[in-house]
Order: structure tokens, then sequence, then C-alpha cells
């Protein structure tokens, strides 16, 4: 991994701290979370490292910086704890953290990407989990 910036321009204004900020606020809630605590749990030993890991692909997903280095559709498919629901959630946090910790123009864009990145997640998850002879579901 390198510290080099892309030359695509952020898809919105946010500093590295603030992410930081975000995401450390966010898994604070996460690890209090009565349904998620347990699930992130049984997969996170070093919650510093995971947190340093997930500031590292937001700041790639919104700032175009390469210093991101995983595949999140594959831990998620990975982690058989994780359901389809669990998205709803997540994402119902994270909005949570988003409006309380940033100004609502940039709440409203990072967002908007999460959710996108959730429904694709939530959609592999889904595959998954689906019988093998059960039809196809239309998200």
């Amino acid at each position: 991994m390198t510290n080099a910036r892309s030359a695509l321009p952020p898809k919105f204004d946010i500093s590295p701290a603030d992410i930081d900020r975000v995401v450390t606020r966010f898994y604070a809630r996460v690890r209090a979370h009565e349904v998620l605590g347990p699930v992130f749990g049984a997969h996170v030993e070093n919650w510093p490292e995971h947190e340093a890991k997930i500031g590292r692909f937001w700041r790639n997903a919104i700032r175009h910086e390469r210093v991101y280095d995983g595949s999140p559709q594959r831990a998620h498919m990975a982690a058989n704890e994780v359901k389809e629901a669990h998205f709803a959630i997540w994402l119902g946090l994270f909005d949570e953290v988003l409006t309380r910790e940033l100004d609502a123009d940039t709440a409203m864009k990072w967002s908007a990407l999460a959710h996108r990145i959730g429904r694709a997640l939530r959609m592999g998850v889904a595959q998954r989990d689906q019988a093998p002879d059960a039809p196809p579901s239309l998200f």
C-alpha cells in the first residue's frame, strides 16, 4: 500500500481526521449494541487495528487515497454470523453517528455512499444464505 492520492477528486470534502473520528465513534456504538456487538465481537480481536483498517477503507472510498487493501465483500461473506437483517441496523447506527458528527451535507453524502455499499454487501450475504434450490431473490 502506498499513501499516494489518486488523480480523482474526492467524492466530497472531508478530512482524514473526520473520517477516523466517525469510524471510532461508530464502532463504540457497535460494541455496545445488543445485536451487532456480538456479531462484530466474533471477528474483531483488535478494535484499534480494525478501526484503522476501516478508516483506510473510507479514505479510499471517499478521498480515493490508495491506503486500503482488502475485500469487504469477501470478509462479510466469510463471516457466517453476518446476516442480511444486520445491514439495516448497521446503516441506522452509522447514519446516527454521521448526523451527530458531521455537517448535514457531508453526513448526507457519506450516508448515500454507505447505503450503496451496504446494499451490495447485503445482497452478497443474502445470496450466500439462500437455499440452493430457491428462486433468485430480486432485491
